[in-house]
């Protein structure tokens, strides 16, 4: 049976009124409510302006299955995996689309403990569910109750214990929200820094959230949405710069000369930073960019595994492993004492830490990682027949490979340099990330020519 478009690996996401609306929101709580059999549930959502509706559309949902909704309201996805562990709850579901275009909406959708729900633990019998639309009839008598709560100062508490608070030395920090719902936490960490004595300044940008977007999508990754952050950082003369996704479950990091900085290496210094607290612990890492953390977790003691690309690939990693840490190149970090769940937050305060205790800038704590294991960044392409333009890729390289992997589309490591090409799975596209041993002639010569071979092909 096909598949229902706004289902996908590991989450919700869809185009309004085509993909995704009110009614299948309502039958995606009758589904998750049939599914789990929950008591509790807590919902929250992001700034779009679909999302109150939708919302609400879900509220009614697991309602009219019984189940008791506890609404914490205007939120980041993170702060829905908070909710849910520290309240205690059957489950939790966060309406958002992150960095998706204005006219999408989605959910990202957990059970106890936080746990993610993914098409290999649950999603896919919930979309059979919705997609079959047969639910018991609602009983008035039986209707879950409904109460808004709220839980940002105690998530914000918990934030705050990742750091030690008397190492923070004077820094200015640019906070881009990208008129997405991180402001609202930033403004209650400020005022927790005032109250400890931390001495962080925050100069903020984007700030309000905002769902008609007037900055531009909140979507980092993107070079044309780097440079008001970059010209912030520059102005203010900053320490360093962050900027958020819609739903802030991801940061994106900018050092003292406004120089965006890939995810690949920070977390390579996450990873390093939580071996020195937690010595011999275990790092995640998506299969896209390793070498450079491969090599600092050896260096430093610790066993690098590799995992599927993917958050709800990688906190079920991280739970089978009890690793400490896991880190994506997408700029996805994951952490054992946030119920292995991602967070945009806690890696700027980690970094805010470590130049703090290093006495470093960001540049510093970064430079000789980069020159070691150059990479141009991930580059996208439009292929109209991804699965055969990469099957030729591999077959030009695959007598002269030293190993193939296949964890997330193809790996393949060649002498000093390797790449991954792997399939979108949500358009025609193929990501090709590269990465050599310290030569940037080579990752410029082979990344043209890898990027030749794929598109030639497609012609």
């Amino acid at each position: 049976m096909q598949k229902m478009e706004c289902f996908k690996a590991y989450d919700i996401r869809g185009q309004l009124g085509k993909s995704l609306d009110e009614d299948i929101a309502y039958r995606i709580g009758r589904a998750y409510a049939t599914y789990l059999q929950p008591q509790r549930v807590v919902i929250g959502g992001d700034m779009r302006l679909s999302t109150e509706a939708l919302k609400q559309a879900l509220a009614n949902g697991l309602q009219d299955s019984g189940v008791e909704v506890l609404d914490i309201g205007l939120c980041g996805t993170e702060e829905i995996y908070f909710a849910t562990s520290h309240l205690g709850t059957d489950g939790g579901i966060v309406v958002t689309a992150s960095h998706n275009p204005k006219d999408y909406n989605g959910m990202k959708l957990v059970r106890e403990s936080s746990k993610p729900i993914s098409g290999d633990t649950g999603l896919n019998d919930i979309e059979a569910l919705v997609r079959d639309n047969r639910f018991p009839a609602v009983s008035p008598a039986r209707r879950g109750v409904y109460q808004q709560v709220s839980v940002r100062e105690a998530y914000v508490d918990h934030l705050m214990g990742y750091i030690a608070a008397d190492v923070i030395r004077p820094l200015k920090l640019v906070v881009n929200a990208g008129n997405g719902v991180a402001g609202l936490c930033i403004d209650v960490i400020e005022q927790r820094c005032v109250e400890l004595g931390i001495p962080i300044t925050f100069k903020k940008i984007h700030h309000q959230p905002d769902g008609t977007f007037p900055n531009g999508i909140p979507n980092p990754l993107l070079e044309e949405n780097r440079q008001d952050t970059i010209n912030a950082v520059r102005e203010h003369q900053a320490d360093f710069g962050i900027a958020w996704d819609g739903d802030f479950d991801r940061c994106f990091l900018f050092d003292e000369q406004g120089r965006f900085i890939e995810g690949y290496y920070i977390v390579g210094l996450l990873a390093e930073a939580f071996l020195v607290k937690y010595p011999g612990s275990r790092i995640i890492h998506d299969p896209r960019l390793i070498w450079n953390t491969q090599a600092i977790v050896k260096q430093n003691g610790g066993e690098a595994i590799q995992s599927k690309t993917g958050h709800a690939f990688i906190k079920e990693r991280m739970r089978q492993e009890d690793a400490v840490y896991g880190g994506e190149m997408s700029a996805h970090h994951y952490f054992r004492d946030f119920f292995y769940c991602d967070s945009g937050m806690i890696p700027w305060l980690l970094i805010a830490e470590l130049v703090s205790q290093k006495g470093l800038p960001l540049s510093a704590l970064v430079d000789d990682r980069i020159a070691q294991f150059p990479s141009p960044g991930e580059i996208n392409s439009k292929i109209e027949h991804p699965a055969a333009a990469i099957a030729h890729v591999l077959d030009h390289y695959k007598d002269q490979a030293l190993s193939v992997d296949y964890t997330d589309g193809i790996s393949v490591e060649l002498e000093n340099w390797r790449f991954n090409l792997r399939s979108s799975n949500t358009e025609p596209v193929v990501r090709l990330n590269l990465e050599t041993r310290g030569d940037i002639r080579l990752m410029n010569e082979k990344s043209e020519e890898v990027l030749g071979l794929l598109r030639s092909f497609d012609r």
